[in-house]
Order: C-alpha cells, then sequence, then structure tokens
C-alpha cells in the first residue's frame, strides 16, 4: 500500500494546496484553536510584535528560546508544521511522496525558514521489518515534545505500529496528535485516492486503544473538529467526512 500512497501523492503535490485551500486553511485555524487541548509546553508566538517568520524570529541580545520540536509525521505540503509553527522552535517533517516533500521545503523556504526551523524528509519510519530505518537514526529525529498525523492515519497499513514507532520518538512527557476522519461509508470506487485508503475512518473506541498500547494512554482525549472534509463525487453530489483530533501522552 505504500507504493501506491507514494504514487497517488506524488501526483497530487502540485496542486494539492490549491485544490483543498478553504479547507486546509479551516483545518491551520482549528489545530490553533485546540493549543490548550494538545497541551504541548508551546513557545509564545511573536510573530505580531517581531514580525518573525512563523513567530519564530529572534531579538538580538534575547536570552535562548526553549526547545519545543515537532515531528509532522505524513505530513504532505506541511498544514500541521504551518499550524504549529508559531508555537514551536523547530518541524521536522517525514513524508513517502518526494513531491509532498518538495512542496513542504518549498513553501518553508518561501516563508524565510530556515531548514533548521522547518524542513521534510523523504521516508517512512512505519515498516514493520525495518524498526529504526537508517535514515532517521540521527538525533534530530527523536526526542520531541509533539508528533502528529495529520489526516494520513486512514492511508496506513498498520496504524498501531505507527503510533508506537512515534511514540519512540517522543520524549518522555511528549504530545501524539492525530487528526483523522470519524467513521463512514467506503469511498466511491471512483474517486482516485481509493485505492490508497486502508481504514474508513476511526471511533475513538479504536484510537485511544492504539494509544495504550503505544504507551499513550495518559491523559487521552478525543474531541471532534468543526471543519468538514468535502470529497466530491462523480454524480455531482458531495460526501462529508467529519475529523477529530485525538491526544495523548507519553508516560
Amino acid at each position: 500500500m505504500s507504493g501506491q500512497n507514494q504514487e497517488y501523492f506524488n501526483k497530487e503535490a502540485a496542486n494539492y494546496d490549491t485544490k483543498h485551500e478553504k479547507t486546509l486553511n479551516r483545518l491551520v485555524e482549528e489545530i490553533r484553536a485546540k493549543l490548550d487541548f494538545i497541551g504541548a509546553d508551546w513557545v509564545e508566538d511573536d510573530d505580531e510584535d517581531e514580525g518573525g517568520d512563523e513567530g519564530q524570529a529572534k531579538k538580538a541580545g534575547d536570552a535562548p528560546e526553549k526547545s519545543v520540536r515537532l515531528l509532522d509525521y505524513a505530513c504532505g505540503t506541511g498544514v500541521v508544521s504551518r499550524a504549529l509553527a508559531p508555537y514551536t522552535t523547530q518541524c521536522v517533517g517525514i513524508d513517502l511522496s518526494e513531491n509532498m516533500v518538495a512542496t513542504y521545503n518549498a513553501r518553508a523556504e518561501n516563508q524565510g525558514l530556515a531548514p533548521s526551523e522547518m524542513h521534510a524528509y523523504q521516508g517512512n519510519i512505519c515498516v514493520a521489518e525495518d524498526p529504526n530505518p537508517t535514515a532517521f537514526t540521527a538525533s534530530e529525529f527523536s526526542n520531541f515534545d509533539v508528533a502528529a498525523v495529520g489526516l494520513g492515519f486512514h492511508h496506513f497499513d498498520d496504524p498501531a505500529l505507527a503510533a508506537r514507532r512515534l511514540a519512540e520518538r517522543l520524549k518522555t512527557g511528549g504530545v501524539l496528535v492525530i487528526l483523522d476522519f470519524l467513521p463512514h461509508d467506503k469511498p466511491d470506487a471512483s474517486h482516485p485516492a481509493t485505492s490508497t485508503i486502508t481504514h474508513h475512518g476511526f471511533s475513538e473506541e479504536q484510537i485511544k486503544k492504539i494509544y495504550e498500547d503505544a504507551g499513550l494512554g495518559k491523559d487521552f482525549a478525543l474531541e471532534e473538529l468543526a471543519v468538514v472534509f468535502h470529497f466530491s463525487k462523480e454524480n455531482n453530489t458531495e460526501v462529508r467526512r467529519r475529523i477529530f483530533m485525538a491526544r495523548g501522552t507519553k508516560a
């Protein structure tokens, strides 16, 4: 399935943000509205006061800023990173699709962000037979304060494995955030993404068990977001997908 995901999202990368612009912008707003729900020890957003790049600019002579690091897994073009960048000191993305990674990095560069602040890498940390991929053994790929998967879980062959692998890369007290769909009917077979979907949404009970089995059950919570994803079908009707956000802490 990972090969199909890579092929599909490589094709989608160039137009993804334009195609879903309205929904993605709303999703950024929803994520930012849930900062307290996520519960990380965020840095303050100084963007309005300093005019800094995504709120990360620092005044000369300031004391060193505390570190708040985000791992944005299955990052795509970086919607979760863009939402949380003003409240973190570093965003690291990982995605199967090299074209999505290229778009993520181009957007970060266009925002004036250095690679040390926001950068994505092509790869997969969820291969069962490869628990510690060579490409991601460096210290920069571990000890994160927050790990997030934004609308990627339903594409994973083994979401439980993904949660365990992400938990391993969190520091103690770190938070895993998942945004995905609540249970829904199977998508229209004519939709080009159908072949990449392995799960038709998740119930709260399913997600809670995934968190608990990964050692992330502390302070588990799940809430539905106001954003609804729309998928147009060939007969010009729309199918709506309700989105949830879940969070849990590594004990």
